[in-house]
């Protein structure tokens, strides 16, 4: 169906893309400097006070928390999607250099030592997500350096040179007055350089930050070139152990690279004991007494906490404890394929005919079908389910195409991820049947497999809303209170940055032509399982509410697994039930 919709990105935006987009094209690197002004005119709703003198800490701490901390060095980022692309360029030995990460992003950056950082890009969606991430740091760092060229600011900085543990109470309210910043965004800016904020500051104040940033190939074939090698290694690596993705029935998750897994293995459960001791010998006071809370009342799952507690455990004794863990995960066939070569997007490969029933987590235990057919059947099982880490926007279209075009039956898509809400509060699940992709310009109608009652029975605490309408947004900062306020008018409640390219992807899967553009699209008829689940971890419409301003940590420990049991819930219903239907008649 085709209509006529207003422009929803305002002119700013639109300026400010087609801006960097043209400085992109050219050989040799262009400055930052360049983009502040079109950035600052665009009125971001992740930086809202970029024009004012003072600080803007929430929109700091964003970048700061996507960026890797060489960052303090580097003085020029190349963006690009293949070695052989770097190679190319001249750059022959990218492959010996340090491979540096940064907390709230998982894309592959790789560091020369001096003052070259390169990115590794899916789509063109790593673009929009980086290039404003760089100008906001930028930015930002640059007033802090003008508020610290105060003598008496920098002699306090000097006196405390090497400093690893927390400021004091007095400290902090000097330093944050010196910065123009309150002490509470003064202790996550801490948190954030880990023992590092004093030689940090001490870096800020002597040189203004006068980044460049170049773009090596981007070309649409690039990327498609780039993702046909991401699914060759996968194919590759699984091999070895006897898998031909291209050669079973999948099911296709998108989400993290812990929930389903820790779902899936029950390797916390078994080892409560152990984990349990790791806190009270590490003096995690917070948690212990949230542990005696859950076995006190009972009125929060204990299985969540144990999943949490493990998640800091392994980062707290990964050399020893990772590889039991691994070893557990193989046992019940889930093959870990780090992308090591191409963009940085692990994928799992989970044999459900390898599943152990035992080590399940309780709340995946489906009712047995008509058959009599239980969770044990899942031992017939021939299905794989693959599941990826977060794609960036228009990453998914690209993967997801590759993976339709090559596996021999796709029986479902289920997509879970973080989005702001409009109209909720952090940690609310938000199931939309409706999305208005802002790539394509497409609003995809389509019967979400998943309803409130798939989620909210395991949930304490948040909302979980069923039929909404999301917004597949081009970049985290290429929103602003004009653009949120125009679909929230609309009815439109859901902002996040995949379902769009998704559901271009399965447009594709079956129809025989390429996605439209500009269109109302129906998708009720696709013949395979589609389930979107978003839960809330910014609430844009109330300043500073973004995820630098907002640590979800234990508090999106819920959503995230109640939205993960309701995927798993699902495909094992659905396999259950494609299994009794091969089962051969019994004579009578």
């Amino acid at each position: 169906m085709e209509r006529t919709v207003p422009r929803r990105i305002g002119d700013e935006i639109q300026l400010y893309m087609r801006t960097y987009y043209s400085l992109l094209r050219s050989s040799h690197p262009f400055d930052i400097e360049t983009l502040e002004e079109s950035h600052m005119a665009m009125n971001s709703s992740l930086h809202v006070n970029a024009g004012e003198l003072d600080p803007d800490m929430s929109a700091f701490l964003y970048a700061a928390l996507r960026l890797p901390y060489c960052i303090l060095d580097v003085k020029r980022v190349w963006i690009g999607q293949t070695e052989r692309s770097f190679v190319q360029a001249g750059y022959e030995d990218i492959a010996e250099w340090e491979r540096v990460y940064a907390p709230g992003r998982r894309r592959r950056m790789q560091f020369d030592g001096k003052s070259t950082l390169v990115a590794f890009i899916a789509s063109r969606s790593d673009i929009d997500d980086l290039v404003p991430i760089l100008v906001a740091f930028q930015m930002e760092w640059n007033k802090l350096h003008m508020l610290l060229q105060d003598s008496v600011a920098q002699d306090w900085l000097l006196e405390r040179a090497g400093q690893q543990d927390q400021l004091s109470e007095q400290e902090s309210t000097y330093l944050a007055t010196a910065l123009h910043v309150s002490v509470p965004d003064l202790r996550r800016l801490e948190i954030v350089w880990q023992g590092h904020l004093i030689d940090t500051l001490l870096k800020v104040s002597q040189y203004r930050k006068d980044m460049s940033v170049g773009l090596i190939s981007g070309s649409l074939s690039d990327y498609r070139r780039a993702t046909a090698s991401w699914w060759s290694e996968l194919c590759k690596v699984v091999a070895e152990d006897g898998i031909d993705p291209e050669d079973r029935p999948v099911y296709f998750v998108s989400s993290n690279t812990h929930s389903i897994v820790n779902l899936i293995t029950g390797y916390a459960r078994r080892h409560e004991t152990g984990l349990v001791e790791y806190i009270e010998n590490y003096n995690y006071e917070s948690l212990l007494a949230e542990y005696q809370d859950i076995q006190r009342y009972g009125h929060k799952s204990l299985e969540n906490f144990l999943y949490y507690v493990l998640g800091k455990y392994l980062q707290d004794d990964a050399a020893n404890a990772l590889e039991r863990v691994r070893e557990a995960e193989h046992s019940v066939g889930i093959y870990r394929v780090p992308n090591k070569h191409g963009f940085q997007i692990e994928a799992q490969i989970i044999d459900m005919g390898k599943l152990n029933p035992v080590w399940l987590d309780p709340r995946l235990r489906p009712a047995e079908d008509a058959s009599g057919l239980g969770i044990s059947g899942l031992g017939a099982s021939d299905a794989l389910i693959i599941n990826i880490d977060y794609p960036l926007g228009m990453a998914g279209f690209e993967i997801l195409s590759r993976i339709s075009e090559r596996v021999a039956q796709l029986l479902g898509v289920y997509v879970m991820g973080k989005a702001a809400t409009l109209n909720g509060r952090v940690g609310d699940v938000m199931i939309p049947n409706v999305v208005h992709d802002e790539h394509s310009q497409n609003t995809y109608l389509f019967d979400n497999c998943f309803s409130a009652d798939d989620v909210k029975r395991y949930m304490t605490y948040g909302n979980t809303l069923d039929n909404q309408k999301a917004v597949t947004a081009l970049g985290t900062f290429l929103q602003n209170q004009t653009y949120m306020s125009v679909f929230y008018r609309e009815g439109y409640t859901d902002i996040e940055m995949e379902s769009g390219p998704y559901l271009s992807a399965i447009y594709e899967a079956f129809r025989p032509k390429r996605h439209p553009n500009d269109e109302i699209v129906n998708m009720y008829q696709v013949p395979f399982d589609i389930g979107f689940l978003h839960y809330a971890s910014d609430t844009p419409m109330k300043h500073g509410q973004n995820l630098g301003a907002i640590n979800l940590a234990y508090m999106g420990v819920e959503p995230t697994y109640a939205t993960a049991i309701a995927i798993l819930r699902r495909i094992f219903s659905k396999e259950i039930a494609r299994l009794s239907q091969n089962m051969p008649t019994m004579a009578v």
